[in-house]
């Protein structure tokens, strides 16, 4: 573990000596480096158990894929963000890079730590990096109210599950997820008990965000740098299914008896968001409503509680961190031309942009869950298994799945399809640095479906 996360932070120093023009090359180079460096910790299926073990880190078959996705992640919000970065003084732009290399290191002790607290402190010092790329960076003055939103949300879920870990400690003498497995299951024995268990969930519900409390969500990756909503929706919101499979091993049979009202909030969700997205005008925040609903199958993925449908959200946080990734590295690259969100007047750029048109067909197709691409995989394991824990869930999944793929073909033709407008014919040609971008992260999609088992047989 170390030996990964050392070199993350020695880019630090690296980054404020290195001369001005070659911060962007050093930094990229430097971070494919350790995201390729970081496939050391991908486990085979035939291992189980924790490895890689140091006294307060590991890395075990749930973690060891976020693991992968947050390293792979570094060196591309470097190469998303080294276009509109160019107009910033020197000193901007190394503190840019700087925050985003702290924001890393802070994902990989988060998801290596084998103890709660630890854990609980890194999924919370995760907010100060990203609050400043969200208010500092931002594209508008709305920017200071999404940076609100996203702290006081943020931390209005946290403060319970603090106290509940606290109590946790004092009834079990141990925070370590070494040992927790192992000591006695708590039961539904008072209203107490409910309390706490949902103490333990709601951090990590906003986090995700479950429909309801996910208001803060198109905010901030609406008025986030590329960079920001890139690290939001691939890493940040998979913090909190993380956190969920991690806890509920501990809550056990008080899940069974609690989870209704998240289930139903979750299926629902799926598809109030996913009609929200069909009158989306803003293309980020259509990106951003349609992460919204593909947590919330992941929510009820989890909660369900057998082994298809922990393995489908798993598959699904790898596969959404991906597909909404890259989703919002192309909307940032057709704003950069057009300078505009809006669909109706930023449409037909297939014409200009051939290439483009077409990793806009791959990312669509992929969000909105095209056999056999692993998001299909994973969103079928977890709709069967819905199925078979009330058969009724089919209607709900049903619809949303179905909304999902009319959004999603709807998002691809508004952009790209129909004749440009006048007003944007003079448009620039794409460039090899933003084909290679979208290419890395689409092809680690693709490559995951002809070897699915490196992230779904962890159970």
């Amino acid at each position: 573990m170390l030996k990964i996360l050392i070199p993350t932070l020695m880019l630090i120093p690296a980054i404020w000596l290195s001369p001005a023009k070659w911060i962007w090359q050093m930094t990229t180079m430097n971070g494919l480096l350790i995201a390729t460096a970081s496939l050391i910790w991908m486990k085979k299926p035939w291992d189980t158990g924790w490895s890689f073990l140091s006294p307060y880190l590991g890395t075990d078959s749930l973690s060891s894929p976020l693991l992968v996705l947050s390293c792979w992640l570094l060196p591309l919000m470097v190469m998303a963000s080294q276009n509109h970065m160019t107009s910033e003084p020197i000193p901007r732009q190394r503190l840019y890079i700087t925050i985003m290399v702290i924001l890393h290191s802070l994902l990989i002790l988060a998801f290596g730590a084998t103890e709660l607290l630890m854990f609980y402190l890194m999924f919370e010092a995760t907010l100060i990096p990203t609050l400043f790329l969200i208010t500092r960076w931002g594209n508008q003055t709305e920017r200071l109210t999404a940076g609100t939103y996203f702290l006081f949300y943020t931390l209005a879920g946290s403060l319970p599950l603090l106290v509940a870990l606290l109590m946790l400690q004092n009834d079990t003498g141990t925070l370590s997820m070494l040992i927790l497995p192992y000591t006695q299951p708590l039961t539904h024995s008072n209203w107490g008990s409910g309390f706490w268990w949902t103490a333990c969930l709601l951090a990590f519900l906003v986090k995700m965000p479950l429909y309801g409390i996910h208001l803060w969500l198109p905010k901030a990756h609406v008025e986030a740098p590329v960079a920001g909503s890139m690290v939001l929706a691939a890493v940040l919101l998979k913090l909190g299914g993380y956190g969920m499979m991690r806890i509920l091993v501990i809550l056990g049979p008080l899940t069974k008896e609690l989870a209704y009202p998240f289930m139903v909030l979750a299926l629902w969700g799926l598809i109030m968001t996913a009609a929200i997205c069909l009158r989306q005008t803003d293309l980020k925040s259509l990106i951003a409503y349609s992460s919204v609903g593909h947590m919330g199958l992941v929510v009820a993925g989890i909660l369900i509680q057998t082994t298809w449908g922990f393995s489908g959200a798993l598959t699904l946080m790898i596969a959404h961190g991906l597909t909404s990734s890259a989703l919002f590295c192309l909307a940032n690259t057709n704003y950069e031309r057009t300078h505009t969100r809006t669909m109706v007047l930023a449409r037909g750029l297939q014409a200009a942009l051939p290439l483009m048109g077409l990793w806009w067909f791959i990312a669509s197709v992929a969000n909105l869950a095209l056999p056999p691409l692993p998001n299909f995989v994973a969103e079928v394991s977890i709709i069967m298994s819905l199925w078979n824990w009330s058969w009724w869930t089919i209607f709900l999944t049903g619809t949303g799945t179905l909304i999902t793929a009319g959004y999603s073909l709807y998002m691809f033709l508004m952009t790209q399809r129909g004749p440009i407008p006048s007003h944007i014919l003079p448009l620039p040609p794409s460039h090899t640095r933003e084909h290679l971008l979208i290419a890395l992260h689409l092809l680690p999609l693709l490559l995951l479906t002809l070897k699915p088992s490196l992230i779904w047989g962890w159970c």
